[in-house]
């Protein structure tokens, strides 16, 4: 009975994290949603690029911001080099003519960078966005919109992969597409519990410094406005375009950021209790994908002592899934198979990235911090992207 129950409810609780929440919350967007009063305004901006040896995309970058559809008069471009060692800084000071200002920080991390950037901005409204994302020219007038409605406190724009050349990006692609999907639906209800960490704004007035050790800038900042009773919404029509990366590069990614929202659970312990007015869909959404290892694991031991036939059965099902992810690096890219294993295998990838991500209890947190690698076929255009 012990097992029956163990496996009824690891079960239970990963198809509705998976598929059952996912439902529910699309239901609960078409009919309950709260439309943000959005109006054409030019607050001034204040762009906060920092950047660790970003000599491989911060001209571009550059250029992105420079050519926006929005009065230049009205933005402030800080570049923050994070202790470079490459041509960051010089490529930055190419661009002082046009306006860019730069900072020069020794190596401290991606939180010490924008604490030391923002007592020097004079924007009311701070655009943080990375190096290694392209704006599209509305994206930021597109932005600013939202913070017509006074109880705005961050928005994000909406992140575009450009279309991978392998299956496993694609798939990568998919799992954003996936994650947008959910964040944009708990947008439109309230809140989103954090933001697109590549190019989102926050009022200048909300902004709070950042513990040096903190993994997640994009939540600990937008979670410190929702306390205050602020919305954290998305405008997907502010699109920004990134490059693929390989299954490899998110597992490291996802490392972080399962180890970060293990770390804000300690900061804001309040997420898990009456002071979050949203706090169902945070069990729901982010608690549960920290659950979903945990229920995989439960799931597969509990399997042994189930009593027969329901024993093979969970053993066959469970072994055949596992086995697609184990032979899918070894089938050629062509091959009909690879459909169903590449999915797979990122799935369990991802969830032995949840695992890691407990990591953070025993190691420095800046010792997950790895630099992102991504595909950078420049021939790739955004007409080619896919959903984040």
């Amino acid at each position: 009975m012990i097992a029956l129950v163990v496996f009824a409810a690891s079960v239970l609780i990963a198809a509705y994290v998976l598929i059952g929440y996912p439902l529910l919350l699309g239901v609960w967007a078409r009919y309950r949603a709260r439309p943000v009063a959005k109006a054409s305004i030019q607050p001034r901006v204040t762009f906060v690029i920092a950047v660790f040896n970003g000599e491989r995309y911060l001209a571009e970058k550059l250029r992105s911001v420079l050519a926006l559809d929005y009065p230049r008069e009205r933005m402030q471009i800080l570049v923050v080099s994070d202790g470079s060692t490459d041509e960051t800084e010089n490529i930055a000071r190419d661009f002082a003519s046009q306006g860019v200002e730069l900072l020069v920080q020794p190596r401290g991390g991606k939180p010490a960078a924008l604490n030391a950037a923002v007592p020097h901005a004079t924007g009311e409204i701070l655009i943080l966005t990375d190096v290694r994302q392209e704006l599209a020219p509305d994206s930021v007038a597109r932005l600013v919109e939202s913070f017509a409605d006074p109880r705005t406190g961050t928005v994000s724009g909406e992140l575009l992969i450009r279309k991978g050349g392998s299956q496993e990006e694609s798939d990568i692609g998919l799992y954003w597409r996936i994650e947008s999907w959910i964040r944009d639906r708990l947008a439109s209800l309230d809140s989103m519990f954090g933001a697109t960490g590549p190019f989102y704004a926050i009022r200048r007035e909300l902004y709070v410094p950042i513990p040096g050790d903190t993994l997640l800038d994009d939540m600990y900042l937008p979670l410190s406005a929702f306390r205050r009773g602020y919305r954290l919404v998305v405008d997907t029509r502010a699109r920004a375009y990134d490059y693929p990366t390989s299954r490899a590069t998110e597992f490291q990614r996802k490392v972080r950021t399962l180890a970060g929202n293990y770390q804000i659970l300690t900061v804001f312990p309040w997420l898990l209790g009456a002071g979050n007015r949203m706090w169902f869909h945070f069990v729901s959404y982010k608690a549960g994908r920290l659950l979903l290892p945990w229920c995989l694991i439960g799931a597969g031991a509990s399997s042994f002592f189930l009593p027969d036939p329901l024993r093979a059965a969970a053993l066959a099902a469970q072994g055949l899934f596992y086995a697609l992810a184990a032979v899918d690096g070894m089938l050629p890219a062509s091959f009909p198979l690879k459909k169903l294993s590449s999915p797979a295998r990122t799935f369990v990838t991802m969830m032995i990235a949840a695992l890691r991500g407990l990591s953070v209890f025993f190691v420095p947190a800046r010792s997950l911090w790895k630099v992102t690698s991504a595909s950078s076929d420049k021939s790739r255009t955004a007409a080619n992207s896919i959903g984040r």
